[in-house]
């Protein structure tokens, strides 16, 4: 089978934004406790982080965190978390009915972000709280000293602001499922007021509202258009979430599910646009794609769990080869609309639908660990224009291509470098044409190829490769790819 990706250097579709590859922690299962902080283990720092956690999110190079939530934000009193450890409540976390011991907070969170080179995307609770919450939480992070909530935070051992810029106002409110649920019209209401008093407090601030929480969602485009028309011009950013699972066991339809997850995008760009358009704005709203991954293993052992624990085993899914293959069909489908998606988060970090898990040894690296890696630390510059040519096959919904491929352009490393999913179950001739470049050298190439299509990777069996049979030949790549493979191609780019 043949496959060819022609670009062109001076064609462009965006520089991509750093921040596309985000990640998530929430106080859910053991994503924060025995997950980034854990202050009787043995790789514990001073302030009870665990260090060989933040080794493995440094390789990610991970450059913002959506956090606290998620659903847990929905039903969550920041104030709670603090202040003195001693003299922080334990409450009741309704979201996941466990217990929340409020030794993990604001502070620490902070830090840990500082640790491992990560900005903050705080969230908001628009559920059980509200307008007050915000802008006294903005103020309390943002504004330098003079009144209660920053001499408070100055109290509290942070003499001088976080100055946090990238805020999510509200998480998923269009579900029923998330405390303090809203019709379209009551949460763009909602955001309209809560954005004003934000603003006022810090106008530097860049604000992202809720849009739908899959792309299967009964009030989906509705609640997205709805939303836009309150506060269209008090926000900068529209959210997408979206899970992926394969409950069928059908190889071709999960590895299919990426068209899905691109024309979402593409469909809710339009509705952003429609709505600039009827309101006659200038403005562009752009995406931020903040929760996005396969989600489905540990669904059954959820159902399961006893609730009311401390750091229960929750969403501990151990993701198979076919979940990383998606995974790098999905994060191609990020950078081919870099133009519109500049925020992303891959939901989660730590344990939790994560790259990375933990155990009283150490750190173990999912599968999906390693396309992730290779995107957030190559995936930089700007993305040329492709145009693919390669045979399709028919699953129920899509037709799907046989390869998702891009080609970005770092003109800080001289490199242009190609991302490839070949979803065949056969070797494919792949060719990368590149105009308006001189091409030098292979700096590297690599692939994920080999494995079962269900093999996990606890005993860290499983890892990158090196992709040999790939030549450079004028303005021409080739390079034979593996069935059922992730691959990546680093090329030197000379003039």
């Amino acid at each position: 089978m043949k496959a060819t990706l022609s670009v062109n250097v001076n064609d462009q579709i965006s520089k991509i934004d750093p921040r596309l590859w985000g990640s998530f922690i929430e106080h859910v299962g053991r994503s924060v406790y025995e997950g980034i902080y854990q202050p009787d283990h043995e790789t514990a720092d001073e302030n009870g982080f665990r260090k060989d956690v933040i080794d493995a999110v440094k390789k990610l190079n991970v450059p913002v965190i959506r956090y606290p939530g998620g659903n847990f934000v929905s039903g969550y009193n920041w104030q709670d978390g603090i202040g003195p450890k001693d003299q922080r409540p334990v409450r009741l976390d309704l979201a996941w009915r466990s217990i929340e011991t409020n030794q993990f907070g604001l502070h620490e969170f902070m830090d840990w972000c500082k640790k491992v080179n990560a900005a903050p995307d705080m969230a908001v609770n628009l559920g059980t709280r509200g307008i007050d919450e915000a802008r006294n939480l903005v103020e309390y992070c943002n504004f330098p000293k003079g009144t209660y909530w920053s001499d408070l935070r100055r109290q509290n051992g942070a003499e001088e602001p976080f100055d946090i810029k990238l805020w999510s106002v509200g998480n998923e409110k269009d579900g029923d499922w998330q405390i303090g649920h809203q019709t379209a019209h009551e949460y763009g209401r909602l955001v309209h007021e809560t954005a004003k008093v934000m603003r006022l407090v810090d106008d530097s601030v860049e604000l992202v509202a809720c849009g739908s929480s899959n792309h299967q969602n009964e009030t989906y485009g509705d609640w997205e258009e709805t939303v836009l028309e309150h506060a269209y011009d008090d926000v900068d950013y529209l959210s997408l979430h979206q899970y992926y699972d394969n409950y069928e066991d059908n190889l071709a339809e999960f590895l299919g599910k990426s068209v899905d997850f691109d024309n979402f995008i593409s469909e809710v760009v339009a509705i952003c646009d429609a709505v600039k358009a009827r309101k006659h704005s200038d403005k562009q709203i752009n995406l931020a794609f903040d929760e996005w991954n396969v989600w489905y293993h540990s669904v059954g052992a959820d159902d399961e769990s006893e609730p009311w624990g401390q750091a229960p085993h929750l969403l501990e899914d151990h993701y198979d080869f076919e979940d990383a293959l998606l995974l790098g069909s999905l994060a191609i489908s990020l950078m081919r609309h870099a133009d519109r998606v500049k925020i992303g988060c891959l939901a989660q970090l730590v344990n939790v639908i994560a790259p990375i898990m933990t155990n009283e040894d150490g750190v173990w690296y999912q599968t999906i660990f390693y396309p992730f890696m290779q995107v957030s630390n190559y995936g930089q510059g700007v993305v040329l224009t492709p145009n693919q040519t390669v045979s399709t096959y028919q699953a129920k919904d899509y037709q799907v291509p046989y390869i998702d491929s891009i080609a970005v352009y770092n003109p800080d490393t001289a490199e242009i470098v190609v991302f490839i999913v070949n979803k065949a179950q056969e070797q494919m001739d792949f060719k990368l044409n590149i105009d308006n470049a001189e091409l030098g050298p292979v700096v590297a190439a690599t692939q994920f190829a080999g494995y079962d299509i269900h093999q996990t990777n606890e005993d860290q069996s499983m890892d990158l490769q090196m992709l040999e049979d790939v030549t450079v030949s004028g303005n021409q790549v080739s390079a034979t790819l593996e069935p059922l493979s992730w691959n990546m191609i680093r090329i030197k780019k000379e003039a």
